[in-house]
């Protein structure tokens, strides 16, 4: 069976998640907590970065990789990605610019306002780890906090930035939607609206995700309004209905199978 090595809340794990429960493919997920998911993926053959998926013919270390991956093993109806060369190139294009811009500032700046919450964050962070590694953050949880700092290269007043970034994304997905297209690239759901989805769950917290993760009634006033704010603007409008249409239709899948 194939192999998953997670943080089970990290977006870019979902993005992975996702793609392997809408393709049908069976895996078992292996959730770490922060910092000893780095020796999980090394140890695993990837980087020091999850997702890692491990095949029978080689670990794959990026979700963006692992996307792909999956997609080769679809019918040719059901890829996310065009078969024509110039088409894909610009989905890629695109799934790169989320994946460099959008998924790396949104979840900075979530966790600047969650690391402000250990008791919430601990309880949804944790989902499914090992006991250990669950009392070893709660344990250290300065030390994790400082290096989490660290790695995410979290300084004062870094949050603004990162904010401003996400609305710019925010904004140029609408600007491609406002001709009335019910996608990104077209009629049909693709590799772009999956990454993008994906991306924004650290803004927008969907109801439908591989974990369940806190929702703004639970957050600090602050959090929970920056939540809503994103979650109402025309591109989180737009990834919660993709969310709703496409990922939750995969969940209901794997439950009726089950």
């Amino acid at each position: 069976m194939l192999r998953l090595v997670t943080i089970p809340i990290s977006h870019y794990c979902e993005k992975a998640r996702w793609a392997l429960e809408r393709a049908g493919l069976a895996y078992r997920e292996e959730r770490h907590v922060q910092v000893v998911h780095r020796f999980a993926a090394t140890r695993a053959g990837g980087g020091r970065t999850v997702p890692v998926l491990v095949t029978d013919e080689r670990a794959i270390g990026e979700s963006s990789e692992i996307l792909a991956w999956v997609d080769e093993r679809l019918e040719p109806e059901a890829r996310l990605f065009p078969a024509e060369r110039g088409a894909r190139a610009d989905v890629q294009a695109l799934c790169r610019r989320f994946d460099d811009q959008l998924g790396p500032c949104g979840r900075r700046l979530m966790y600047v306002h969650m690391l402000a919450a250990r008791e919430l964050m601990l309880r949804f962070n944790n989902q499914g780890v090992p006991a250990w590694e669950d009392r070893t953050i709660r344990w250290g949880w300065p030390l994790i906090v400082r290096v989490a700092s660290h790695a995410l290269a979290i300084t004062p007043g870094v949050e603004v930035e990162d904010e401003r970034v996400v609305w710019r994304e925010f904004d140029h997905v609408a600007a491609l939607l406002a001709d009335g297209r019910p996608y990104l690239t077209g009629e049909h759901f693709g590799a772009a609206d999956l990454t993008f989805a994906a991306m924004t769950a650290s803004v927008t917290v969907p109801e439908d995700y591989g974990v369940p993760l806190p929702q703004p009634d639970a957050m600090a006033p602050a959090t929970a309004a920056l939540v809503r704010r994103f979650r109402g603007h025309p591109a989180g409008r737009f990834a919660r209905r993709v969310i709703e249409q496409q990922r939750r239709a995969t969940v209901s899948g794997l439950a009726a199978a089950a």
